[in-house]
């Protein structure tokens, strides 16, 4: 479904990540795991069209996107539920929502996949009417992932969906992303999460400054030597 090759970014002079190569199958959960500053945002910011590659290519559904505008990204079936949430704070939870559903195909079905949003998170619904800015921690992270899902992706990236949230949240967003792939939608999860990122993964690559240095099976990376050394301390 997406294959990333060989691409380096980054912000200006400051450069981010080196010749990194990832695929996602459809139907997969894919973590992408590492430290702050390792460069997992830069690299999903850049499969989703809000950082340009200064060199590699990037493939989704057999198209080149690099370098594409973040809208015609999300047209072709790319939803990015970015870290921190950037809601419209002024807004009320339905009308954040709906600005998911902004492209023309999703705008066509934003009922459907309304109901099909609230029923992952009927607490949603409950605040429908409450502004951004009134939610908890955890019901803002709800919004952020229902907002993605409302432009009927078939690809979700999320990056850092447990940030700031407390260990019940935490079980419950991970319940949630594994819901959303049984829905049929694939996943590439960024997290610094590992020991509940691999849980979930069917395979997952690690970033250690700026470049790929571990890749295989969840359940493999998670007995690995690596792993629990340098990330589960044991």
């Amino acid at each position: 479904m997406l294959r990333v090759n060989k691409i380096s970014a980054g912000y200006g002079a400051i450069q981010a990540i080196w010749d990194v190569s990832l695929r996602i199958d459809e139907g997969e959960i894919v973590a992408v795991l590492g430290a702050n500053g390792a460069g997992k945002s830069t690299l999903v910011k850049s499969i989703a069209g809000m950082v340009v590659p200064t060199s590699g290519m990037i493939t989704f559904a057999g198209r080149r996107i690099e370098g594409r505008d973040p809208h015609r990204i999300s047209e072709l079936g790319i939803a990015y539920a970015p870290e921190g949430g950037g809601l419209f704070r002024d807004m009320n939870v339905r009308e954040n929502l709906e600005m998911g559903a902004y492209h023309r195909m999703a705008w066509d079905r934003r009922e459907d996949t309304l109901r099909r949003v609230y029923r992952l998170f009927p607490r949603l619904e409950e605040r429908e009417k409450k502004l951004a800015w009134t939610l908890s921690g955890g019901e803002r992270q709800m919004l952020v992932i229902g907002r993605s899902l409302m432009a009927r992706p078939t690809l979700c990236l999320f990056d850092e969906p447990s940030i700031g949230l407390s260990p019940l949240l935490v079980d419950e967003s991970f319940h949630v992303i594994e819901q959303i792939r049984e829905e049929g939608i694939t996943v590439l999860l960024i997290e610094q999460n590992v020991r509940k990122s691999l849980a979930i993964a069917d395979r997952a690559y690690v970033l250690e400054t700026g470049r790929i240095v571990l890749e295989g099976e969840g359940e493999e990376l998670l007995e690995g030597e690596l792993i629990n050394k340098a990330y589960l301390g044991l």
